[in-house]
């Protein structure tokens, strides 16, 4: 199986850094915002990125992963944190990739059903074969692949990588 790596694990620590340079600036005005990450590497991305939040911002972070069956997204979604403390509050929905858009779109429409003040939505790579009309609002890389290719990120220490497969 031939890889292609996409990124390397500098390449990746930069975009966190961007990605969450990015968000302070988005909110700057907040006092907190929400980091919503896909279990399972969306929540280590999003993690990621809260840790650089908290040495560049005074913004407070709070972390959350949502647990979303990919296969099958009607199912119930469940989040590890009681829906009151997202209530009203802004809230970016991390993901390692963006590839068809459905795990974001569900990821949204759950975080819909109470008020909030605001949602956007922060992935690595963003494939570019979205099913629905979800955009990345905060993105490293954008790639454009067949349907046939399969992007993997890998979240190790020292080590993080994405591929092409």
């Amino acid at each position: 199986m031939n890889q292609n790596i996409i990124l390397n694990h500098l390449e990746i620590d930069n975009k966190i850094k961007r990605i969450a340079y990015q968000i302070y600036e988005t909110f700057a005005e907040d006092k907190e915002v929400i980091l919503a990450g896909i279990a399972s590497n969306g929540y280590v991305f999003a993690e990621k990125i809260g840790s650089i939040l908290k040495t560049i911002s005074n913004l407070e972070v709070t972390l959350c992963e949502v647990k979303i069956d990919k296969q099958n997204p009607f199912k119930e979604i469940t989040t590890s944190i009681s829906r009151e403390i997202y209530l009203n509050k802004s809230i970016v929905l991390v993901d390692d990739v963006l590839n068809s858009g459905t795990t974001l779109i569900y990821g949204v429409k759950h975080f819909l059903e109470i008020p909030v003040k605001k949602i956007k939505t922060a992935v690595l790579v963003d494939r570019n074969h979205k099913k629905f009309p979800v955009k990345a609002d905060f993105k490293g890389i954008s790639l454009s692949t067949s349907l046939k290719e399969h992007v993997h990120v890998v979240f190790e220490y020292n080590n993080n990588h994405a591929y092409l497969v």
